[in-house]
């Protein structure tokens, strides 16, 4: 595991992810799957610009000599990797933040170390003649999947590919990532099955839990050669609701102890990956995704209102014209027209719905999106295998709401201002 000595700045508090799910039956049994020591927070990601791998191999006149030139050696290194150009050892030294330690063996003359460099992007931008790295993507909701033994696992337990990823600095990144934690029912919510899932409902509610618009899946495939020995890894990058497929390539640890080193290079070269797809205009969000809570702009709504409300009148008036003609023929006074009715207000209302699997909650949904009066309906619950909850905005009154439920197949049952429904 890397080290980082800050030369100037703490990190900020990790911020906070976590998925809130309610269950009507089954609480109990539902603690029991999330309790645990699962999740690892996300450390809190700055601007900086980040270079590691710098090797470094020099001698001096003591151990502490040895490992003050090898710190300057790497931050040289770090610069001339970065592209900067010539500037003194004191100047170099007041563009630094961070030392990280990714490994290091110190001897009495001696130091040999693998070592990252964090630059201040203020400071360091001007000399780069860019203070960025162009346009970042849009936020991208990050499922890191391991593959060992036979077992896929993502945030189920903590795990060596999850903890690389919470500790990656992604400041200097195009790329926006959404990390969750992995605690309380984000193992339920996010899972290696929901990888294998393309139902974009689905997807679109399980994004808007974390306020990302599309999805990473870099997987890892780890291969213990025997106990002890060497660790064998293929590591694939994909993304998307279709989980379609980037990149790949391989890495190999002598130890167990070399695994956590050979997962943050693993972690960085990831980067690369989504940071060229980006570029290649791959990872743009998939329009897809919204085709399940499409809702009309207030303008647009407004002018469909306004259609309606005309037609409405002018039906009002043939019929009443229609009546006076025939009142006339049989020598009645006419009666006085009636007043068109006005339009009914939407009102919002709570629909439960039962949703054993996520089948019946796309069915459901799309079965109440498409009841007649039905102006939009917006998740805010969700528990497969269980009952999930729903706010649909309706132009009526709840009994009427009920009425186009049943016309729609449902069973319904209401109580006070909120109705249950199944099939």
């Amino acid at each position: 595991m890397a080290h980082t000595l800050s030369l100037s700045r703490l990190p900020r508090p990790s911020l906070i992810f976590a998925a809130v799910l309610a269950c009507a039956a089954g609480g109990a049994a539902l603690w029991a799957q999330v309790e645990g020591e699962r999740g690892i927070a996300p450390i809190a990601s700055t601007g900086d610009i980040d270079i590691g791998g710098i090797e470094v191999d020099v001698r001096g006149d003591n151990a502490e000599d040895a490992r003050e030139k090898g710190w300057r050696e790497a931050q040289r290194k770090a610069w001339e990797k970065l592209g900067g150009p010539s500037i003194s050892d004191s100047q170099l030294q007041g563009l630094v933040v961070a030392m990280v330690i990714e490994d290091e063996k110190i001897g009495p003359r001696r130091y040999i170390a693998r070592l990252g460099v964090t630059f201040d992007r203020g400071r360091a931008g001007s000399m780069l003649g860019a203070s960025g790295r162009g346009p970042g993507s849009a936020p991208m909701l990050l499922v890191p999947v391991t593959r060992s033994a036979g077992a896929y696992t993502v945030y189920e337990a903590r795990n060596p590919w999850q903890r690389a990823w919470a500790e990656y600095q992604t400041g200097s990144s195009r790329i926006n990532y959404v990390r969750p934690s992995g605690a309380g029912g984000d193992s339920l919510l996010i899972n290696f099955g929901q990888t294998g899932r393309r139902s974009r409902l689905w997807w679109r509610n399980v994004l808007d839990q974390f306020s990302a618009a599309d999805v990473l899946v870099p997987v890892a495939h780890l291969e213990y050669q025997w106990p002890g020995g060497p660790v064998e890894g293929t590591f694939t990058a994909r993304y998307g609701p279709d989980n379609t497929y980037l990149d790949s390539f391989a890495m190999r640890a002598e130890s167990p102890e070399e695994l956590q080193p050979m997962l943050e290079r693993a972690v960085a070269r990831f980067n690369t990956i989504f940071e060229r797809a980006l570029a290649e205009g791959k990872l743009k969000p998939d329009p897809t995704l919204d085709l399940g809570s499409v809702e009309a702009e207030p303008a647009l709504q407004r002018l469909i209102e306004i259609g309606r409300t005309a037609l409405a009148r002018e039906r009002a008036a043939a019929a009443a014209r229609e009546q006076a003609a025939t009142q006339e023929a049989a020598g009645e006074t006419p009666a006085a027209p009636d007043q068109p009715e006005q339009p009914v207000q939407a009102t919002t209302y709570s629909v439960q719905f039962a949703t054993p699997d996520a089948g019946a909650f796309d069915a459901s949904l799309a079965g109440v999106r498409a009841a007649p009066g039905v102006r939009g309906t917006a998740v805010t619950s969700t528990a497969i295998g269980g009952s999930s909850v729903m706010a649909v905005t309706f132009t009526g009154t709840l009994d009427q709401l009920a009425a186009a439920l049943r016309a729609r197949g449902f069973a319904v049952r209401q109580s006070g201002n909120s109705l249950a429904i199944s099939r």
